[in-house]
């Protein structure tokens, strides 16, 4: 199966790629302290924009690129307009790693969090993969993703109530909350690798995903082997969400909302949602 051309959806996302130009710069620009080519010069202008908001917009911009393009893919996987990346699972399961790296204390260390974030995402889809990887269908795959949310969410809440000191439960709650605040290079460096792998993934799944808009039937019929294209979408998700909650926390309605905002000026085919998401 091959990519279909959709003239529409790439005029759009050549509309998006120049709104980004435009929003990154100004996005540098802004801030508490303003820098500005027309003002006067600011005090270490160079330190605040390579070394805070450039890295801060370089994630934001890999992140948001990678939980769009995974809520687009999974709710044309699970025909279901309401599915985001979530609901796999695997971000409560990194969620829940990182605040194991709280309760114990080993967040000192800069790359033990994220480490222990990937630890429960890469867990979640060893799960996924045993439960529903092999001979299970879409239903079974959404029930077991469900199923490894709320045990996650369940024994996250645990670890918050059993918090050995309050300045862990501060850290704990905060880091939940998601954000970007505070990233640095290596949040970049870290993340980059794994979304970009993901997306590259999602992409050879699109025309599969296609072809299931049709039905599991049809698109048996025309070629779409469901059991590799399940690995292929847990192995995608797992990157992307895996890698955006080690690094910046639960970002959540990103994966859910943004297919929402593009579907409409598509052709609903999940192919045409997935690169403008």
């Amino acid at each position: 199966m091959t990519h279909p051309k959709n003239p529409f959806s790439l005029s759009l996302s050549k509309a998006l790629l120049a709104a980004l130009a435009l929003a990154i710069p100004l996005s540098l620009l802004a801030g508490q302290v303003w820098i500005s080519p027309f003002s006067p010069p600011v005090p270490n202008a160079t330190a605040i924009l390579m070394e805070l908001r450039l890295p801060r917009a370089v994630l934001a911009l890999i992140l948001g690129a990678g939980l769009g393009a995974a809520g687009a893919a999974m709710q044309g996987y699970l025909r279901n307009p309401l599915a985001d990346p979530g609901l796999f699972g695997i971000a409560p399961a990194a969620a829940l790693g990182a605040v194991l790296s709280f309760y114990t204390g080993y967040e000192v260390q800069a790359f033990t969090l994220p480490l222990f974030a990937l630890i429960g995402g890469g867990g979640a889809m060893g799960l996924l993969a045993l439960i529903a990887g092999r001979a299970g269908g879409i239903a079974l795959f959404t029930l077991a993703g469900m199923m490894i949310a709320s045990l996650a969410g369940a024994l996250t809440s645990l670890a918050i109530s059993l918090s050995p000191n309050p300045f862990a439960l501060s850290e704990i709650v905060t880091w939940l909350m998601g954000a970007l605040a505070d990233r640095g290079w290596h949040e970049v460096r870290l993340a980059a690798p794994l979304t970009l792998a993901g997306l590259v993934l999602l992409w050879r799944a699109a025309p599969a995903l296609d072809a299931l808009a049709l039905g599991e039937a049809a698109a048996r019929s025309l070629g779409v082997d469901p059991t590799r294209l399940l690995w292929l979408m847990i192995a995608a998700i797992g990157l992307i969400v895996g890698s955006g909650v080690a690094v910046a926390g639960m970002i959540g309605f990103v994966g859910l909302m943004v297919p929402h905002l593009i579907r409409p000026f598509t052709d609903q085919r999940p192919s045409a949602t997935l690169i403008p998401s």
